[in-house]
């Protein structure tokens, strides 16, 4: 038997793992790095967050992404060498976060790299019939592995695909694991760039079960106030849209697309809703020259509008329904107040109620999904819905 593999049966024996989850957003602010330690798999799964950071990328870095970040056209060269760097410069920020905490290589068990995504492109959103759902993640894992001397899994995403679903969300196995309840029907919202809920039944019945992608949550806000200042690609504090009204007109623009009225689940991305939208929405509701500010606080009240019609769907049927969440949007005071008001009654609470970061739980995800891998069962996830595939993820990349 190959030391690899020796080494991978061993680890899938361990009582418990500690897993380094990492997580790179649309945002662009940095890596998300959560040290995990967790316990067992499937439906007996118990999590800890042992230590958490998100770790700053520079303007450098921003650049070199934004060149190929979610263009049908770009520089190929560009795009291959940002695979390796972006993997090497990830590697090199783990390294600094186990040093950080006077950890050693050692006594971490592996990696789970979601990696930069570049190009998310469902059926729905090419339409050309005889090709499939795609996505594309670059920072390569055997980069990663290499930089590191840590076994890597990256790559979620393409089984997902190849089993049939979209690559998105993914958040529903992890949330499932950690967060399903039998004293409440829960939506688990998740605000990041494009914002995706999973729905959480209290009979905790996986084929009520579902996750989905709802629309845009901080794309459009950050691709906007980036336009105005590169060093500060967010509406920090929602400084810019409590400044400004929401032009109504703009606000129904922005509402027409077909995406609003597909079933759930489904998924989208900032190849959809990005500057070019609004663009169009303006152009629609005759305001071209609308001033940043009136922009940008119609962007979030069509954000909050967004999620909260969903939200609205999911609770349709259920009496009771709690709100949990997490991301970056959490942030954005503007936007979680646009939220409670459009539903007054709505119980909203973030993760850290449920003993997880808000903020580290996408990172958590995914050192989840790479344990279901190394030590889950295949029957977890039963389930007849679509764009649930009953397969584990993530692609190994040994060290050495």
């Amino acid at each position: 038997m190959h030391s690899h593999i020796k080494k991978l049966y061993q680890l899938s024996n361990k009582p418990y793992r500690f897993i380094i989850g990492l997580m790179s957003g649309t945002s662009l602010d940095g890596l998300d790095i959560a040290l995990c330690k967790i316990t067992r798999a499937g439906t007996d799964t118990q999590i800890k967050v042992v230590a958490f950071d998100t770790l700053e990328y520079d303007e450098t870095y921003r650049q070199n992404i934004r060149q190929v970040f979610s263009k049908r056209q770009g520089d190929i060269q560009h795009l291959t060498l940002m695979n390796a760097w972006v993997g090497r410069l990830h590697g090199a920020m783990v390294n600094r976060f186990i040093q950080d905490r006077g950890l050693k290589t050692a006594d971490i068990d592996c990696i789970a790299s979601h990696g930069q995504t570049i190009y998310h492109s469902p059926l729905d959103h090419h339409q050309i019939a005889d090709l499939p759902n795609a996505t594309l993640q670059i920072g390569d894992g055997d980069h990663i592995a290499q930089t590191t001397g840590i076994t890597t899994l990256s790559d979620f995403r393409q089984k997902h695909i190849a089993a049939g679903g979209q690559g998105a969300p993914l958040v529903m196995y992890g949330d499932y694991l950690m967060f399903s309840s039998k004293i409440e029907n829960r939506v688990m919202l998740n605000i990041g760039g494009i914002a995706n809920l999973t729905y959480l039944p209290k009979s905790r019945d996986i084929n009520q079960t579902f996750s989905t992608d709802i629309g845009p949550g901080n794309t459009m806000m950050d691709s906007l106030a980036y336009t105005i200042d590169a060093s500060q690609p967010f509406d920090k504090d929602a400084s810019i849209a409590s400044a400004g009204v929401i032009n109504k007109p703009l606000l129904k623009a922005l509402h027409t697309h077909s995406f609003f009225a597909q079933s759930f689940p489904k998924t989208t991305g900032p190849e959809l809703f990005n500057l070019d939208y609004l663009r169009q929405a303006k152009h629609s509701a005759k305001c071209e020259n609308l001033n940043i500010h009136d922009c940008m606080a119609t962007l979030n009240y069509f954000s909050a509008e967004v999620i909260c019609q969903s939200i609205q769907r999911c609770s349709a049927t259920v009496d009771d329904i709690s709100v949990y969440i997490s991301g970056g949007g959490i942030h954005n005071p503007l936007l979680v107040n646009n939220i409670q008001e459009i539903i007054p009654s709505l119980s909203i609470k973030t993760t850290d109620n449920l003993g997880i970061n808000p903020d580290a739980k996408e990172a958590v995800l995914f050192a989840l999904l790479a344990n279901e891998c190394l030590a889950g069962s295949s029957q977890t996830f039963q389930n007849s819905k679509a764009n649930l595939p009953n397969v584990s993820m993530g692609k190994i990349s040994f060290a050495g």
